[in-house]
C-alpha cells in the first residue's frame, strides 16, 4: 500500500497547500477528503500565486488524478469557477473528478449560513458563510442532494422540491428572508448538469483499486486538528473531521491502507475567526508575524490572529492523528526576532495542564507557560541543508521534535516550491 495523508496540526493556514503541491509530483492520485470551499490553499509556482478553495492542491500536477472525495461538500458554481480559472492559466483540468457520493452545497445553504451566523450575535463562531455547515447538517438529517442525484433528473426534481420546501419555510418564517424559487434553481442545475456529470466517478472503488495496485495516493485535508468537530475548540470549529481518521470516513478507505501521516506545523500560531487562542499576541510582535508572514485569509481576506507556537496544540494533533512525520513551515518568518517564546503548557486556575482540555471555558482562562529561546537574524530562504541553518533555528526545530516525539522530515523556508530543506524522504518511489 502507498497511502499518504497531509493534515494541519493547528487552526489551518499552516501551508498544507504548498506541501501537497510539492509531494503531488511524486504521486498518482491526490484526494481531498473533507470540508468545502471554506478552505484556502495557496500554491506559488515560479512567482505565480494560485489560491484554491475546493480543488485539490495537487491540481497543478496534471499527471496525478485529482479527486474530490465523498466527505467533501461541493458548491458546483465554485467548482466550475475554479476549473475555469485554472484553465485560463493554460493548465488542463482533464484529471479532476468528483465522487458520486459528494453532497452538493445549494444556494439556500449559503443563505442559511449567513442568517444563522447573524442570529448568533456575540456567540458567532466565525464561519466563512460558504454554506458548509448547513450542507453537512442536511447530509446528517438525510435530506441532502448528492452528485449522483444529478444522473436521474426526475429523482433530482422530486428531492429538490421536498428539501426546498423545508428550507424556504425556515428562511421565511425564522429569518424573515426571501424564499428561493424552485423553477429558477432547477433550471440552474439542469444547465450545470452537462458540465458536472462527465467529472463524476465512483471514487470509492477506484481509490481502493489504486491502493491495492500499489499506486501512490495522497489524501489532502482542509482546516486542521484544532478545528475538528470532535477534537477542536468546540463550538469554534468546522463541520467535519480534518484528521487522519477523517480520511477513512471521507474517502472510504481502510485505516490499514494509510502508511504515512504528515502533520504540517506553522513555526508560529495563527487563527482566523472566533475562539480561544492561548498564545495570541496583541502587540508589535503579533503585528510583526502578521505583516512578515502575510497572514491574511486566502478565503476571506480577514487578518489572521497571530501568536507564539503552542506545543500543547501540536502534541494534541500528534495524538489524534497518529503522525509519522512533521513538516514545519514559515520558519523564515521568525528571522529577526531576538527572542522566541514557545508554549510548553497551560496554567488554568493555578493548575498546570500538559494536555489540551475539552472545555472551551477552561481554555479561555488558560495562561501560556513559555520556554524562551534565543532568535536569529539571518535570512534563511536560500538555505537547502539543515546543518547550514543558524544554530538557534536548529535548536528551535529540535525542540518541536523533542516535545511532539515526531521526526521533522521537511522544513519550509519560503513560499516557493523549491524553498525547502529535506531531512527524510516522505515519499519514496
Amino acid at each position: 500500500m502507498a497511502g499518504y495523508v497531509v493534515v494541519g496540526t493547528q487552526w489551518g493556514d499552516e501551508g498544507k497547500g504548498k506541501i501537497v503541491d510539492v509531494l503531488g509530483s511524486k504521486v498518482d492520485y491526490v484526494v481531498r477528503f473533507q470540508g468545502g470551499n471554506n478552505a484556502g490553499h495557496t500554491v506559488i509556482v515560479e512567482g505565480k500565486k494560485h489560491i484554491l478553495h475546493l480543488l485539490p492542491s495537487g491540481v497543478l500536477h496534471t499527471q496525478s488524478k485529482c479527486i474530490i472525495g465523498p466527505g467533501v461538500v461541493v458548491d458546483p458554481f465554485v467548482f466550475l469557477e475554479e476549473i475555469a480559472l485554472i484553465e485560463s492559466g493554460g493548465i488542463t483540468t482533464d484529471h479532476v473528478y468528483i465522487s458520486d457520493r459528494a453532497h452538493l452545497i445549494m444556494p439556500y445553504h449559503v443563505a442559511l449560513d449567513a442568517y444563522q451566523e447573524e442570529m448568533k450575535g456575540d456567540k458567532k463562531v466565525g464561519t466563512t458563510k460558504r454554506g458548509i455547515g448547513p450542507c453537512y447538517a442536511d447530509k446528517y438529517q438525510r435530506i441532502g442532494l448528492r452528485m449522483s442525484d444529478l444522473e436521474d433528473i426526475d429523482s433530482f426534481k422530486e428531492k429538490l422540491a421536498f428539501t426546498l420546501k423545508i428550507k424556504n419555510d425556515e428562511i421565511v418564517k425564522l429569518y424573515e428572508g426571501e424564499a428561493f424559487d424552485y423553477d429558477d434553481l432547477l433550471t440552474k442545475f439542469i444547465e450545470l448538469r452537462d458540465k458536472l456529470l462527465p467529472r463524476m466517478i465512483d471514487s470509492v472503488a477506484e481509490i481502493d483499486q489504486a491502493l491495492t495496485n500499489n499506486k501512490f495516493v495522497l489524501f489532502e485535508g482542509a482546516q486542521a486538528a484544532m478545528l475538528d468537530i470532535n477534537y477542536g475548540t468546540y463550538p469554534y470549529v468546522t463541520s467535519s473531521s480534518p484528521t487522519s481518521a477523517g480520511v477513512c470516513a471521507g474517502v472510504g478507505v481502510s485505516p490499514k491502507k494509510l502508511d504515512t501521516i504528515v502533520g504540517v506545523v506553522k513555526a508560529y500560531s495563527t487563527r482566523v475567526g472566533e475562539g480561544p487562542f492561548v498564545t495570541e499576541l496583541n502587540d508589535d510582535k503579533g503585528e510583526f508575524l502578521r505583516e512578515k508572514g502575510f497572514e491574511f485569509g486566502a478565503t476571506t481576506g480577514r487578518p489572521r490572529r497571530c501568536g507564539w507556537l503552542d506545543l500543547l496544540v501540536v502534541k494534541h494533533a500528534t495524538l489524534i492523528n497518529g503522525l509519522t512525520d512533521l513538516v514545519v513551515t514559515k520558519v523564515d518568518v521568525l528571522s529577526g526576532l531576538k527572542e522566541i517564546n514557545i508554549c510548553m503548557g497551560y496554567e488554568i486556575d493555578g493548575v498546570r495542564f500538559d494536555y489540551l482540555p475539552a472545555s472551551v471555558e477552561k481554555v479561555v482562562r488558560a495562561k501560556p507557560i513559555y520556554d524562551v529561546m534565543e532568535g536569529w537574524d539571518e535570512d534563511i530562504t536560500g538555505i537547502r541543508e539543515f546543518d547550514l541553518l543558524p544554530e538557534n533555528c536548529k535548536k528551535y526545530l529540535r525542540k518541536i521534535e523533542e516535545v511532539s516525539k515526531t521526526r521533522i522530515s521537511m522544513v519550509s523556508v519560503g513560499p516557493e516550491r523549491e524553498h525547502n530543506i529535506y531531512l527524510h524522504d516522505i515519499i519514496t518511489k
